[in-house]
């Protein structure tokens, strides 16, 4: 094969092929300056290898036999799990551990691993129908994803801007269709948030939903090449980048290497071939995508248990950095610990939950339980700040006592002070316990953890719609009648004058208030 060509072939991506496909003259923004290269960048480089490295998880003996299985495409080749529709619980709670077993090599700390958009990808297997006459499309492009694993991303919301406007009065800033070649659509617009879309192949674009689309030139869903003149990435600032500058791994070791880095992707009369699109002025169709082509069930899934992997990570941090601090005995700390275990274990019982109790999807295949997807959304963007605040109660001053870099360590003057005033209880010397409590300050404390933070309360939608979502999925399927007539049952049971159901004695015998 030819490095970066994007051809189908038998096996997914090596870690090397990866970073190679970067390669293509994307156009990121950082700093005022377009990046050369994202995989030699210093804002981007070890993030992107930190993707590469499970793309090699998935040539791993040690890994392989839990993360891929065998493609359906006919190409005799393999593929991560979760690329693949799933026909039995069975089968969908084996893709849980796939998507798992990814999550743990980043310790949770990326929510935008290339299996994420698998969430979606997948179903283009199963209801290629839903497109219409992109139905080819959306078949092409199971195969083609299932059996390279392309790194995709996808951003469906449209900027902050006039959003008290109806769409079509805010056309300079929303994506919408300017145009029509032989080859395809021009499309010029913004969407947001494209978190890693610097380190992805591929963009899909669509509309969340949230806000109902008026016209057919905002009716679109497409997939964007990376490489596509006239798609620009304007980043945030780069937390890796700064931790280089500022500081070493042992100063910010997750800032360092698993940043994603959130951008807004701008369209500008750029290209999307015929055979990228899946909607195209279908209005209805691309309003009621979000509910109805099972991204919904599939991306609640993985965010499910990519945040019971990283709570996994964070409650065996905070007992570490407590047995540091010398307070892990205390009562009222072991209950504070024992809550975010509370929550940890929550987040694992729902993931098992969607794949043992699956609900019916297209032609024999299953879906991930979407009441406890939709719910999950709902808890994760308040258990995670909970258990934010957990740790900065109880962990307390050593969050900011410590010291300014691994170059203090390294200062004569200053090394005897440090190992004695630094170390740890339980036997811990200086050097172990700022490990720990630099690690921790930067999974909650600093800039990448302030924005975990975010993330994890917004990514999932604003705070009213996932609410309301449970509450509309439950009108629309049913069970909100249903619990109605429950509670129905139990007011049929008696009236003004006692009980109706003869089961149960009136108690007129012994009631002051009947003889009365």
């Amino acid at each position: 094969m030819v490095v970066g060509q994007k051809e189908t072939v038998k096996a997914p991506l090596t870690g090397a092929e990866y970073l190679e496909s970067l390669k293509d003259g994307r156009e990121v923004w950082l700093h005022g300056e377009k990046v050369d290269d994202v995989t030699t960048h210093p804002a981007f480089r070890n993030s992107a290898r930190s993707i590469a490295r499970l793309y090699d998880a998935l040539h791993d003996p040690k890994y392989k036999d839990i993360l891929t299985r065998e493609t359906d495409t006919g190409s005799g080749g393999y593929t991560q799990r979760f690329f693949q529709l799933d026909k039995s619980p069975a089968e969908l709670l084996k893709t849980r551990d796939a998507i798992a077993e990814w999550s743990r090599l980043t310790y949770g700390q990326m929510g935008r691993s290339p299996d994420y958009k698998a969430s979606f990808l997948a179903t283009l297997g199963a209801n290629p129908e839903y497109y219409g006459e992109y139905a080819d499309n959306a078949r092409r492009w199971y195969k083609e994803a299932q059996e390279k694993n392309w790194f995709f991303n996808h951003a469906i919301v449209n900027p902050p801007v006039d959003r008290d406007k109806p769409m079509d009065e805010v056309s300079d800033v929303f994506v919408h269709k300017v145009g029509e070649t032989d080859e395809g659509i021009l499309v010029s617009g913004a969407k947001m948030v494209a978190t890693g879309s610097a380190l992805t192949n591929y963009n899909f674009i669509a509309n969340n939903g949230t806000v109902p689309i008026p016209s057919e030139e905002f009716a679109l869903v497409f997939i964007a090449d990376m490489s596509t003149p006239g798609i620009k990435l304007i980043s945030r600032p780069s937390y890796e980048f700064n931790a280089a500058v500022t500081g070493s791994p042992f100063d910010y070791p997750l800032s360092s290497r698993f940043d994603e880095n959130d951008t807004v992707i701008v369209f500008d009369r750029a290209l999307i071939p015929w055979e990228n699109l899946l909607i195209n002025g279908d209005i209805e169709k691309a309003n009621s995508f979000f509910s109805e082509s099972g991204f919904l069930h599939r991306f609640t899934f993985h965010g499910v248990t990519r945040l019971a992997v990283k709570l996994d990570f964070i409650s065996g941090l905070l007992i570490k950095a407590l047995k540091a601090n010398g307070t892990d005995k205390f009562r009222g700390v072991q209950a504070n610990i024992g809550e975010v275990i509370a929550y940890r274990n929550m987040f694992w019982a729902m993931s098992d939950a969607m794949a043992l109790n699956p609900n019916e999807g297209a032609k024999g295949t299953v879906l991930p339980n979407l009441d406890y997807g939709l719910s999950y959304r709902v808890f994760m963007s308040d258990g995670w700040p909970r258990v934010k605040d957990i740790i900065e109660k109880i962990v307390a001053g050593s969050l900011i006592v410590h010291p300014s870099s691994t170059n203090d360590f390294n200062h004569p003057e200053l090394r005897p002070y440090i190992d004695k005033l630094y170390r740890g209880s339980n036997n811990i010397d200086a050097v172990e316990k700022i490990k720990v409590i630099k690690l921790l300050w930067d999974a909650i404390g600093t800039e990448f953890g302030g924005r975990h933070e975010l993330y994890e309360r917004n990514y999932a939608g604003n705070n009213e719609s996932i609410r309301l979502e449970n509450l509309f999925m439950a009108q629309a399927t049913g069970q909100a009648e249903d619990f109605e007539k429950f509670a129905q049952e139990c007011m049929d049971d008696y009236d003004l004058a006692g009980w109706v159901n003869p089961t149960w004695i009136n108690p007129g015998d012994v009631s002051v208030t009947l003889k009365k």
